[in-house]
């Protein structure tokens, strides 16, 4: 018998509010992500792309890189990845080539593109079809509270897309 994969609605909430923990002062957008293994929490990220001034320093990837230098390792099968947003294309090929087995994500690249967000319109589910990647995809978990958290950043003062 196949064990159901239920997402775990505390750790999308940790990856929201990593995001919300530096506002004003955050400089990156409302992205932010969590990676787990099994019920442990590995590692969370916020995007720093203006902060660090680096187009690479989405939350997912930073995400990623913490969560691989605490298992010393770049092979990260066995754990799964929740993101407030779908994951742009350059974040979801590092999920792919981090072998996490899943990516749990709430609002949508439209959602962030309406913003005002630089974002490519090619989905995740197009990228797995298209590179046959094994990751499992669960979109629009904890849907409202992600939306909340696009909505909370575009009222703040000063805010700046990428």
């Amino acid at each position: 018998m196949v064990a159901r994969f239920s997402p775990n609605p505390e750790f999308m909430r940790q990856a929201l509010a990593v995001v919300r923990a530096p506002w004003p002062a955050i400089e990156g957008g409302p992205f932010g992500a969590c990676v787990v293994r099994g019920q442990e929490v590995l590692a969370v990220g916020h995007s720093t792309v203006l902060q660090d001034r680096d187009p690479t320093c989405h939350a997912e990837v930073n995400a990623i890189r913490r969560a691989a230098r605490k298992l010393k390792s770049y092979h990260l099968s066995g754990c799964e990845i929740y993101s407030t947003n779908e994951p742009c294309p350059m974040c979801f090929a590092a999920i792919h080539w981090a072998r996490l087995d899943r990516l749990i994500y709430g609002t949508s690249i439209g959602e962030a593109a309406r913003l005002g967000f630089n974002e490519m319109p090619i989905g995740n589910l197009q990228m797995q079809a298209l590179s046959r990647s094994p990751v499992a995809i669960y979109a629009g978990f904890l849907l409202e509270e992600c939306r909340q958290l696009l909505e909370e950043w575009a009222r703040l003062p000063g805010r700046q897309v990428y």
